[in-house]
């Protein structure tokens, strides 16, 4: 084992590809690869000190272990304290929190599964935000740096024989079959997840393992393997984007790359691609790699959070400010820290459980406090309460939160005139989307003589029972829902309010037929069907606290909005031909015009997240509504007397 300078260049093009994909430079719309660039690297040179100690017989777990917390922990600390200073005055109550438990749950090598289930929720944060989000894939490798010592001491005799080298490409062969699997079945698992990256970590790791046993290139073939692993990861860099799936094939061309580019180099140090990434300046930034991954990404997530644009000035200040301080904290952390002597239980107690006993001390009182505002300066705290403080989830609990199948019926879900024999003349059915609109309904519903029931539930639009499992799957509570309102619906002739995440849905063609279905049921059995059309959707959960942050327009552009309402407009028009009876009210008709759509009105934030309304939004936008058009119920129904 010798030090590769190329390897330095390979590593200084993988965080390269990162920052300028996360800061948003033209045409890099596949730098998050240069991740799994990283996960080979990981896997060839971790793997060489293994084999290295092992063959000398001076291999120790303990002394590994150690080696890696030196190597990694100190500037993980360093850059995530900073963080939490940094975004202590901006980040908002869920936001403040998320930071803290993912604080946590990175020191302890757990990030990646912390922000798989995070992500997986249905009010799911906004990933461009997350502070710490990158160190996912600093989890994915000490998860390896876990399991593969032990794995590789046991089989260390079988890893020296063809037979281990044939048994080895069949164990990479199916573990590459399983993050394509993965990518295709369960993205966000394959993304975050080790079983999908592990073909990845394989590939670096099987080059350092077969060394001896591979072909010697001779000097025009090593340029060829050199010049195509250098293509293949230049060419995905530019070529792919968020939109494909990843990691499975796609991560196969970064990977197979980056392991030819070392391969070439075990023999034939002077290939060209070898002398490019041997620069000076990209063994340099190479060298300092690590902490310019850690401290590209706070940076950028803040900007985002405060709605800041990535202008040309601001890109190049944030590469060169990131640039200055990787170098110190590799001059005054990293590299200091990483040649100490410290042993593991020293270790394991400073810089592993008296840092977490800290975070989560950190993470509880931030859990507990009732209300923070006290962080944000006093002219803007009524703005952060009517954002942080009139989620409809929260204030009609009982009606989003109860029982699938026996909702809840009782007075606290009956609003409007009071419904004689706890029978009421209309409901609203649908998902948080609905929910979200109840402000605006109960504002027209007032005055006139409709006592209304508030049947919601996330991700749960109505579709009739016989309909549920093709929409719903195996989710046997959705299920119920649904067999449950059909049941309840059929009952007598109501008003029903219909409301849902239409964008979200109409997509699929399942859920279309669905729906047309539903709102043929409905008229079928007499109800007065009056369908609620959504509010846009706003670029990022950010949008929802612009007044918070200061700018001076908080208006979105129409068009992204028309693109998303392509689907439901096919939906409206299917309905209005086969049912010209049914009403459609639309909120956005207040708030948009032909070229802008407004997420303030008279002073008042109307959403809370980017696609979710706060109560005092939607009741906003509903006297404005009636101010301008009236109150269409008025025309359907009496006055309440």
């Amino acid at each position: 084992m010798h030090y590769r300078t190329d390897i330095e260049g390979l590593r200084a093009l993988a965080v390269l590809l990162v920052i300028a994909y996360h800061y948003q430079f033209p045409g890099i719309t596949g730098g998050f690869i240069g991740v799994d660039v990283f996960f080979v690297i990981s896997g060839f040179v971790i793997t060489q000190l293994l084999m290295r100690s092992m063959a000398q017989g001076t291999f120790s777990f303990a002394d590994f272990y150690a080696r890696r917390i030196r190597r990694l922990v100190p500037v993980f600390l360093l850059v995530s304290t900073a963080s939490f200073l940094l975004i202590s005055p901006y980040y908002l109550d869920d936001d403040y929190y998320v930071f803290s438990k993912s604080w946590l749950s990175s020191l302890v090598g757990v990030s990646n599964f912390y922000y798989f289930s995070e992500l997986n929720q249905y009010f799911a944060p906004e990933t461009q935000s997350l502070t710490l989000l990158h160190t996912w894939s600093l989890a994915v490798e000490e998860q390896f740096y876990l399991l593969w010592p032990l794995t590789l001491l046991l089989v260390w005799r079988c890893f020296r024989s063809w037979g281990g080298v044939r048994v080895f490409l069949f164990i990479v062969l199916l573990a590459l079959l399983l993050s394509v699997y993965l990518a295709e079945t369960a993205p966000k698992a394959a993304y975050y997840l080790l079983p999908a990256r592990l073909f990845e970590l394989l590939l670096g790791a099987g080059v350092a393992l077969h060394a001896s046993r591979l072909p010697v290139l001779q000097s025009w073939m090593a340029q060829i393997v050199a010049t195509t692993g250098l293509v293949l990861i230049v060419a995905t860099g530019l070529l792919l984007d968020n939109s494909d799936h990843f990691p499975g094939y796609n991560a196969l061309w970064p990977t197979l790359g980056t392991a030819l580019i070392i391969y070439a180099g075990l023999h034939q140090p002077g290939t060209w691609v070898a002398r490019l990434l041997s620069l000076r300046w990209m063994v340099f930034l190479g060298g300092i790699s690590y902490s310019l991954y850690l401290w590209h990404w706070p940076i950028v997530a803040l900007l985002h959070y405060q709605l800041v644009e990535l202008t040309w000035p601001i890109r190049l200040s944030m590469v060169a400010g990131v640039i200055l301080l990787s170098w110190l904290s590799y001059r005054l952390v990293e590299n200091p820290f990483r040649y100490t002597q410290w042993r593991l239980g020293k270790l394991l107690l400073l810089m592993v459980l008296a840092p977490a006993v800290l975070m989560w001390a950190v993470q509880v009182t931030i859990r507990l406090a009732d209300d923070i505002s006290f962080r944000i300066p006093e002219e803007r705290r009524e703005l952060y309460k009517i954002i942080e403080q009139n989620d409809d989830t929260d204030l009609y609990k009982a009606c989003f939160k109860g029982p699938y199948y026996q909702f809840n019926t009782s007075a606290k879900c009956l609003f409007g005139v009071p419904a004689p024999q706890g029978e009421p003349n209309s409901i609203l059915i649908g998902d948080s989307h609905a929910i979200a609109l109840m402000g605006f309904v109960e504002e027209l519903i007032t005055g006139t003589d409709r006592s209304l029931l508030l049947v919601t539930q996330a991700s749960t639009p109505f579709v009739l029972a016989e309909y549920a499992a093709a929409v719903f799957g195996d989710d046997s509570e959705k299920i119920d829902r649904s067999r449950a309102l059909t049941e309840y619906l059929s009952k007598r002739p109501m008003t029903v309010f219909v409301s849902a995440y239409w964008d979200a849905y109409l997509a699929s063609s399942t859920h279309h037929r669905s729906f047309v279905a539903a709102i043929g049921w409905l008229v079928e059995q007499g109800h007065d069907v009056i369908i609620l059309e959504d509010v846009p959707k706003l670029p990022s959960s950010a949008h929802a606290h612009c007044l918070l942050k200061n700018m001076a327009d908080c208006s979105i552009d129409i068009a992204p909005v028309r693109k998303r309402l392509a689907n439901f407009e096919r939906f409206k028009a299917e309905i209005r031909a086969g049912y010209p009876d049914v009403a459609w009210i639309n909120p956005r008709e207040v708030i948009c015009d032909d070229a802008r759509c407004q997420t303030v009105l008279n002073g008042i934030p109307l959403y809370r997240d980017a696609d979710h309304l706060n109560n005092l939004g939607a009741r906003e936008i509903a006297r404005a509504y009636l101010q301008r058009f009236g109150n269409p119920l008025l025309e359907r129904y009496s006055a309440n007397p």
